[in-house]
């Protein structure tokens, strides 16, 4: 019997160290490097390549998991049915499951699978995936990292005004004063029509919280994102109930069912479910349905790169969030038009990458 051509012969994973292009510090954790675990499987129709990534710890956990568990039931799979590889995959690590480690480990795996159906089929994966939009508003978030002084957001402002972008994102998580004076200052910078978004990085507790809320409230404030640990489900609850700005939630969340307990419960007004954490593009989708179905947008976490192709496949997305980090090893960058991102013409996650600048950069 011949044979499927999607049918995986080869699967190998390889990790490689990016620094970051500039200086990344928020309320609780600074951003060293970008361990980036990549995927490569191979089919007698083509290669795929997927990608996840930390941001200085555990990449090693990853690999490991990858290489000793992951990759050897590969061989022989389907890449064109990439639930049943996934499904597969979590099941026979479900012991490990749901956790931080194997939702990265997951996500490397089905982005190759999906890179590889996309440029089987010949569709761009934001249109194999739904087509919703083919394009969507930008908002910076390497102009307002916590280290940055009012001055400089002012700056940073200018920056995204001049280049007619539609939201800049600083982080909060100093005193409450000096919070107050770099928002104020932020706000009177943008003027009233460009969105001025918020990012505590779980600093803050529910009282602490509800302290800010009716400050930020006051200078327009488009949303406040991971306000609290984000296990603190509860404590979201409680705080999305009483404030008058929006609550972004989702970096931090492994899980559908994380997603649904938050969704559920009234706990956010945003979803920022990012691609490598949720354990890659099959379950993304899932949670961007999901937040559909309760009337709430998504706004997703990092990776422009691939974001840009999920957010643009479905209805609800709203944003995509500028932080370049992959220039070290790519070829081409995100397409940006009159503030917005575009989505990829190309099959595959439309990333166009530096081979050359993988393999003299992995470690195997």
């Amino acid at each position: 019997m011949t044979p499927d051509p999607c049918t995986i012969d080869h699967a190998e994973a390889f990790l490689v160290d990016i620094d970051v292009e500039t200086v990344r510090t928020d309320a609780i954790q600074a951003f060293t490097k970008q361990e980036t675990i990549f995927v490569r499987i191979r089919t007698s129709a083509g290669d795929g390549l997927g990608y996840s990534y930390t941001i200085g710890t555990g990449g090693t956990a990853v690999l490991a998991l990858l290489k000793t568990d992951l990759l050897p039931r590969l061989i022989g799979q389907d890449a064109s049915r990439p639930e049943a590889v996934w499904r597969d995959l979590l099941m026979s690590t479900h012991a490990t499951a749901v956790g931080a480690v194997t939702s990265l480990a997951l996500a490397a795996v089905d982005l190759a699978v999906w890179d590889l159906r996309s440029k089987v089929t010949g569709v761009p994966l934001w249109q194999l995936l739904g087509g919703a939009q083919d394009r969507l508003p930008l908002y910076d978030s390497e102009g307002g990292w916590l280290h940055l002084e009012p001055a400089q957001l002012v700056e940073s402002a200018a920056k995204v005004l001049d280049q007619g972008w539609r939201g800049l994102k600083i982080k909060v998580g100093r005193s409450a004063a000096e919070d107050e004076a770099r928002v104020a200052a932020t706000r009177d910078a943008l003027g009233p029509d460009v969105a001025l978004l918020v990012d505590a990085n779980q600093g803050f507790t529910v009282a602490e919280a509800r302290r800010r809320c009716d400050m930020l409230a006051a200078h327009g404030v488009g949303w406040l994102e991971e306000p609290l640990p984000a296990d603190d489900v509860s404590g979201h609850v409680r705080l999305a109930a009483q404030s008058a700005v929006p609550i972004a939630v989702g970096e931090s969340i492994y899980s559908l069912a994380g997603f649904r307990e938050y969704i559920g419960r009234g706990g956010c007004d945003f979803v920022q479910v990012d691609v490598s954490r949720i354990g890659g593009i099959t379950p993304w989708m899932k949670v961007a349905h999901l937040a559909e179905a309760f009337g709430l947008k998504v706004a997703p976490h990092f990776l422009m790169e691939i974001h840009v192709s999920l957010a643009c496949a479905v209805p609800n997305a709203c944003f995509v969030e500028f932080i370049p980090q992959l220039r070290s090893v790519t070829t081409t960058e995100l397409v940006i038009e009159s503030g917005h991102a575009l989505a990829p013409t190309s099959p595959g996650l439309g990333i166009s990458w530096d081979h050359d600048a993988l393999d003299r950069m992995a470690t195997r």
